[in-house]
């Protein structure tokens, strides 16, 4: 019997932040001891056990316009055990929003995002930067693969496709596309690619390319803003846009650019926060060379926009993934082989209903599902849009209790306790 198929009783228990716990009534006290031996290895999680096998599938009320209910699923490879919140997009006290550590550059658990943000709801989003091997002594910055935007607000650009991080992407899938929500409350999928321009009176203009990511074009020019944080801009020259374990580019350069002037410049990136009302440009090849025209004290113009590929109301949220599921159909070509722990976001009723889903990754069920068994369960479940999003030990669903309090962790992560991940998807109650 592994440490996860305790939680499989008929017993729950859940730590409170007092540090108590509460126990269902009947529950038999070596039930309660193996759940709290199982509990005290989970640090940094708060747990509440998945349903027992063959359960019927209940739904609970998280609040209003927003349920929880897991229940099992077969598969080819087993199986394995879905953990599901509801959003319905069309109750105005329901809202959707980013969450994120406060910083593009940087990571946390969901659970504590979600708790830091005052979420009742949320699961994990985009494939992110997790490690740096092939560029020894590089440091990993934690940053999101795609594009983002929180509360309205743009904070980053997509990285080259060949720059990614996560499972290959669907014929004809993109590192900028996104799941939505505009201001007209719909959600919806999309791309989001970055315009922008940076202009100098004495020497001419060029095309931004990136904007707060942590690989760039080769020969291009980024820009970095206090959204970014305070880790290494290093990683933006490593890699190419045909493979990211290219070396380092050599030829680059750093200018920083504060109240619209030129204020310092340097030869390679650098690292530290980046002041409000200031942007850092990082250049490599070509776009290094034009940095070097710049002078200290000379005006330069740094414009910045995310631009959709669709018509429609601005997104108040998007979070980067691949495309699994459009217009009711799933995209050719998903992989059907390789089955894991994942996590998805599905789109229902004309965009009014939100599907997030995570599987569990106890031992019991951790072979999980394909990439294509999850974009059909979504379309089961009445998705006509899905996004796929990152899985593995970084799949995680948190949702609170009919008591309220902070958002607990319904899944059990498959590293034994919750992964620090670049972002996710909150569910927030608005009023009453």
């Amino acid at each position: 019997m592994t440490r996860y198929r305790h939680l499989r009783t008929g017993a729950r228990l859940r730590i409170r932040p007092s540090g108590r716990f509460g126990i269902r009534p009947g529950a038999r006290l070596t039930t309660v001891l193996a759940q709290l031996s199982v509990l005290g290895t989970l640090a940094g999680a708060t747990l509440a056990g998945a349903a027992p096998a063959g359960a019927v599938q209940r739904a609970s009320e998280v609040s209003p316009g927003v349920t929880y209910r897991d229940f099992d699923l077969a598969a080819a490879h087993g199986t394995a055990h879905v953990h599901l919140l509801t959003v319905d997009l069309a109750d105005p006290h329901v809202r959707v929003d980013l969450l994120y550590p406060g910083s593009v550059a940087a990571r946390a658990s969901v659970s504590r995002m979600a708790a830091s943000a005052g979420a009742v709801a949320g699961v994990n989003g985009d494939f992110f930067h997790i490690s740096e091997a092939q560029h020894p002594g590089v440091p990993v910055t934690g940053a999101p693969v795609g594009p983002a935007v929180a509360d309205g607000r743009p904070l980053k650009a997509a990285v080259p496709r060949a720059q990614r991080f996560g499972p290959a992407l669907p014929s004809g899938g993109s590192t900028e596309d996104v799941l939505g929500v505009g201001t007209d409350e719909l959600a919806r999928l999309d791309r989001l690619s970055l315009s922008g321009t940076v202009r100098s009176a004495a020497d001419g203009s060029l095309p931004l390319r990136g904007l707060n990511q942590y690989a760039l074009p080769e020969g291009s020019v980024g820009a970095y803003t206090a959204d970014w944080g305070s880790a290494s801009r290093r990683r933006a020259v490593c890699g190419t846009d045909s493979s990211r374990a290219a070396p380092c580019a050599s030829d680059t350069y750093e200018v920083t650019v504060r109240d619209g002037r030129v204020v310092s410049t340097a030869d390679s990136p650098g690292a530290g926060a980046v002041a409000e009302g200031t942007t850092v440009l990082v250049g490599r090849e070509a776009g290094a060379q034009w940095l070097r025209k710049l002078s200290v004290g000379e005006q330069v113009t740094v414009e910045q926009r995310l631009v959709a590929a669709k018509a429609g109301a601005p997104y108040r949220f998007a979070v980067g993934g691949a495309v699994l599921r459009r217009d009711g159909r799933n995209l050719p070509g998903l992989d059907d082989s390789a089955s894991t722990v994942r996590t998805a976001l599905g789109i229902a009723d004309g965009g009014k209903r939100l599907l997030l889903l995570a599987l569990d990754g106890s031992a019991a069920y951790r072979s999980g599902l394909t990439v294509a068994e999850v974009a059909a369960e979504l379309g089961r479940l009445g998705a006509s849009d899905a996004l796929g999003t990152d899985g593995g030990g970084s799949s995680a669903l948190v949702a609170r209790g009919a008591g309220g309090g902070a958002p607990v962790v319904r899944n059990h992560p498959s590293d034994g306790s919750e992964r620090a991940v670049a972002n996710g998807v909150g569910v927030f109650a608005v009023g009453g």
